[in-house]
């Protein structure tokens, strides 16, 4: 039997078939900025897919094809990681809404930011669904309850103007700018799951719904139950 014997001076067959140095892959590597980038996409993925609690160190690093202390280099741990992607969400979101009350009618006011917070679901599913989560993390650096504070502020304004002119307490435009846009969100919660009907009509029943109950707000409402404290 010959077996992997060399032949004028050739490499046996086990020899020929390993792979040279130039024909392994070669692992290219990353900036420090390339490689946080890479871990924030693959920890917002894992966190919008398994929750805080459910996603560890080990699960990013092995994705991101690195070793656990190349993370805590980064972020100092799966708790700072979390913080940047959250307060990410939260000023895209916000940047979002603001940036989209651009007209004059208050009207078109509700339904472009009924718009804004939609179009946000849609194209940052993962992100919304990271906000949404409780975390004990997410107390730390901002929740989604005070994200949603911070859009009532922007929308208290233009309520306190409406008030005024309709002759209405303008002090109690921050109950009803928080009522709005809790509906808004939490609307938007139950959207993200079930997806019906379209973005547009349901933008529609949103600003449906606010817009006819202020227009038909009472200066001083009344409870007409028995309870009355």
């Amino acid at each position: 039997m010959m077996g992997d014997v060399a032949i004028d001076g050739g490499s046996t067959n086990s020899e020929k078939s390993r792979p040279t140095p130039s024909r392994r892959a070669r692992r290219v590597r990353m900036t420090g900025k390339e490689r946080r980038e890479q871990l924030l996409d693959i920890g917002r993925t894992l966190f919008a897919e398994k929750g805080f609690e459910g996603t560890s160190v080990e699960e990013i690093a092995a994705k991101a094809g690195v070793s656990k202390p190349v993370v805590y280099e980064h972020f100092g741990g799966k708790e700072g990681l979390y913080a940047v992607v959250v307060d990410r969400e939260m000023s895209r979101l916000l940047d979002m809404v603001t940036g989209a009350l651009t007209a004059g009618h208050p009207r078109e006011l509700l339904e472009q930011a009924a718009f804004a917070l939609l179009d946000y679901i849609e194209t940052y599913t993962d992100g919304f669904r990271i906000l949404v989560r409780d975390s004990p993390v997410a107390q730390s650096t901002g929740s989604f309850a005070s994200l949603i504070s911070d859009i009532a502020t922007q929308v208290e304004d233009i309520l306190g103007l409406e008030f005024k002119a309709r002759g209405f307490d303008p002090k109690l435009a921050p109950l009803y700018a928080q009522a709005l846009v809790g509906m808004v969100a939490l609307t938007g919660q139950w959207w993200l799951d079930v997806r019906k009907p379209k973005k547009a009509e349901v933008a529609a029943h949103l600003v449906n719904l606010c817009w006819h109950g202020l227009e038909n707000l009472e200066a001083k409402p009344r409870l007409i139950g028995h309870r009355k404290s």
